[in-house]
């Protein structure tokens, strides 16, 4: 019945907010200053905790004392040039340094030096609260383990232990800067002793270097030495067998060189030549055999002869002789003709050059010839020699072999005898000459202030503790923060358009007795009158509270704009969120402005309304529906706001309302409502909570809209949600959402910057009228359920 195909809410949702994705500064700063109180408490808490560390902290003093590593100090006692270092290599020293300078070792060496293991500040210092008590936890848990007492020397040396682990303890060594210095600080109660300890790290640390030099020095020649002596022998060994090897072998050399060596070089290079002179000869025969071959016409016009080889004379003059007649036979021929006297005779002298050409070309062919018959036997006598050489080389190679190995053997051990000898005399001289590279720079002075604990510190580190923990607790709270607050809230999360605000009425002053709050709970706070809660609307008709439910009047007209009557039903999702309050006056309000109203308690499972009725009534909406009374017989009438109130039955009805949801679904339901619809403009129905009960869900199709009432900062905003998720046509048909019970005064805080709830005190000086102040009733009177909200 009256079904609407397009939920209401859906006309006021919003796209996403577009700061939804990254960090919200307004909302944060929004946070920030909600939770200031939160924050500024977990601030004075922890300056507290820093003050009484301050307080209960004891003093330390620390003197420092600095130390440069210098290369350069050792280099007069160095003969060689050192090469600068790497940044690698230096910082590897420096971290050497540090380390040697925090070893146990050192700390040994500086108690010696100066008695501390009798020291009481040292070995007992004074201990914080906390520590004291791990003292005594521990000198607790260690009655009940003790063994045989330690003899006097096993004592003394505990002492000298512990002496030195709490020097470590109490030592700061660092790295100045990326400089080559090094700071070395202590710290203890006693400034004096302080002061003492840093300069005798120094000493210390200078003492340990001069030793490990000496001693490594000490350690190099002995070993040295020895290695010397074995090695310069084994030289000597190696030289004589070489020796005594050359003369048993035969093996004489010249110039370092075996004798067969160089005259079989010699004979490969003799060979080399000669192999040259044949293919230089090989190469001119063949060439003029060639042009030999060719016969006596062609000889002339198709032999080539270089320049480097045509040097005789009488075959130059013949070819220049021949050109030139082969010329002069050319110009004849051209200027007469070829049968031409003179050209005829020219040819005959042609052909008798060109024979002797021929005949001359013979003849250096044979020249050629012999040549290259010389070159190659030269070419094979030396091929010969040189075999023979070879042969009477082999075995002298062979020994060789052997005697090379013996010669390397010596002249290893001759290069490694001089690098041995090199090395030990430079150890010598560090040993005689023993320096440590580092000196001080800065003597460690007897400090005059204490630099433990440092107040700004403490005080600037209890702070931020303090902001941390504020801040985390304010994480804390947000998180667990669950409820809606602003209208922001309400189109976020359940795209439904807010209508406003319906402040808290009453404060807590003192607790009231227990009673039945309006929705079946127990309540405390002021006691407001039934009269008084339910003429809000009337008696202070300017009110903020007031302005609200006119607001929701104006979203159900416009929302349900086209019909005579309309059916308004008042839900909230859980009991005692003030739904029977907003019902009453907002029909109050519908009613006052002269519209033909009735309120009727449809909440048959807990009827707090009727409840509230002076003197009980006889009969009410149950009745009605059961055919036990007419409904105009069973409506009360308020003469003031001219209200008509159907209450949720009498004491029959309340007998016999076993099944509520069945009532609501009964045709009778439907008639009697089809009956009044014909008689008032509005019907404002009180129902059941939507999510304990299913009294709404079958009421629905009776309904034309539903004013949804939410307790403000309590409602959990992931139940409503998931309720009208799973409620559709309910969600529908919801004109809007009010957020009863609002603490006016802590809304901004919830607000975003340039919210509409920033201004409310603006919006107050529109508000002529307050709810009227309360007398709280008499020590032991009942309060009648739905008679007060809570905060």
């Amino acid at each position: 019945m009256h079904h609407r195909t397009v939920p209401y809410g859906s006309l006021f949702r919003r796209a996403p907010d577009a700061s939804d994705s990254f960090i919200d500064l307004n909302r944060l700063v929004t946070i920030l200053m909600r939770r200031a109180r939160l924050i500024a408490l977990s601030v004075v808490v922890a300056l507290a905790l820093g003050v009484l560390y301050l307080v209960f902290a004891t003093p330390l003093y620390t003197a420092m004392t600095q130390i440069l590593l210098d290369e350069d100090l050792s280099r007069y006692a160095e003969e060689a040039e050192t090469t600068p270092q790497t940044s690698q290599q230096a910082d590897t020293r420096l971290a050497s340094a540090i380390e040697i300078l925090k070893s146990g070792r050192l700390a040994l060496r500086v108690v010696d030096a100066l008695e501390l293991s009798e020291n009481e500040t040292i070995l007992n210092p004074p201990q914080s609260p906390v520590s004291l008590a791990k003292s005594w936890v521990k000198s607790l848990a260690a009655l009940g383990s003790d063994g045989p007492a330690p003899s006097a020397e096993a004592e003394a040396e505990g002492r000298r232990q512990k002496a030195a682990a709490m020097l470590q303890q109490a030592l700061g060594v660092e790295r100045v800067a990326r400089s080559s210095v090094v700071a070395v600080s202590f710290r203890s109660p006693d400034p004096q002793l302080s002061a003492t300890i840093a300069k005798a790290y120094a000493e210390a640390f200078f003492a340990e270097q001069l030793n490990a030099n000496v001693h490594a020095s000490e350690q190099a020649s002995a070993w040295l030495q020895e290695r010397l002596a074995d090695i310069q022998q084994r030289s000597q060994a190696a030289a004589l067998e070489v020796e005594r090897y050359r003369n048993e072998n035969g093996l004489t050399a010249a110039r370092g060189e075996l004798m067969s060596e160089q005259q079989l070089a010699d004979l490969n290079s003799q060979l080399i030549v000669a192999q040259a002179d044949a293919a230089s000869a090989s190469a001119r025969y063949n060439q003029f055999r060639a042009i030999v071959e060719q016969g006596p016409e062609k000889a002339v016009a198709n032999a080539t002869i270089p320049a480097r080889q045509g040097d005789n004379s009488i075959l130059q003059a013949l070819r220049g002789r021949y050109n030139a007649v082969v010329k002069r036979e050319e110009e004849i021929t051209r200027a007469f003709s070829a049968d031409h006297p003179q050209a005829t005779a020219l040819r005959t002298e042609k052909e008798d050059l060109a024979r002797q050409i021929y005949q001359e070309l013979q003849q250096l062919t044979a020249s050629y010839r012999n040549d290259y018959d010389v070159a190659r036997s030269r070419e094979v006598s030396l091929r010969e020699n040189i075999e023979k050489v070879a042969g009477s080389n082999a075995e002298a190679n062979r020994s060789s072999v052997q005697l090379r190995t013996l010669e390397q053997q010596a002249a290893a051990l001759k290069t490694l005898s001089d690098a041995y000898l090199a090395r030990y005399e430079q150890a010598t001289q560090q040993q005689s000459f023993p320096i440590a590279k580092a000196r001080v720079i800065s003597d460690a002075g007897v400090p005059t202030a204490a630099s433990s604990p440092s107040r700004t510190l403490v005080m600037g580190l209890s702070l931020v503790l303090g902001l941390m923990g504020g801040g985390a607790l304010t994480v804390l709270q947000e998180m667990r923060e669950r409820a809606f607050r602003v209208g922001n809230d309400i189109r976020a999360v359940l795209g439904l358009r807010p209508l406003g605000y319906l402040p808290l009425v009453g404060a807590r002053k003192e607790r009231a007795q227990p009673a039945r709050a309006e929705d079946g709970g127990t309540e405390e706070g002021d006691v407001i009158p039934f009269e008084r809660m339910t003429r809000i609307v009337l008696d202070a008709p300017g009110s903020a509270f007031a302005e609200t439910l006119r607001h929701a009047r104006l979203a159900s007209d416009m929302m349900l704009h086209g019909r005579e009557s309309r059916v308004i039903g008042i839900v909230s999702a859980l009991p005692q969120e003030g739904k029977s309050t907003v019902a009453i006056n907002f029909a109050a309000l519908l009613a006052a402005s002269g519209k033909r109203t009735l309120l009727i308690d449809a909440d048959l499972r807990r009827p707090s309304l009727t409840a509230m009725l002076k003197p009980a009534p006889q009969a009410g909406l149950v009745e009605v529906l059961l055919g036990q009374a007419a409904w105009n017989q069973a409506i009360k009438v308020d003469r003031r706001s001219k209200l008509a109130v159907l209450p949720a039955g009498g004491r029959a009805g309340a007998g016999e309302s076993h099944h509520p949801n069945e009532l609501m679904a009964s045709a009778a339901m439907k008639r009697l409502f089809d009956e009044l619809r014909q008689t008032f403009d509005y019907i404002v129905v009180d129902l059941a909570p939507l999510a304990p009960v299913v009294d709404v869900k079958t009421f629905e199709p009776l309904a034309d809209g539903f004013l949804f009432v939410v307790e403000w900062g309590k409602t959990p905003s992931p139940l409503v949600r998931d309720l009208l998720a799973a409620e559709s046509r309910i969600e529908a048909k919801i004109v809007g959402v009010v957020l009863n019970k609002t603490d006016m005064a802590a809304l901004p805080r919830y607000s975003d910057f340039g919210a509409a709830e920033k201004y409310r005190s603006l919006y107050d000086q529109y508000c002529t009228d307050s709810v009227p102040p309360v007398r709280m009733r008499e020590k032991g009177a009942t309060v009648k359920a739905g008679q007060s909200q809570r905060a």
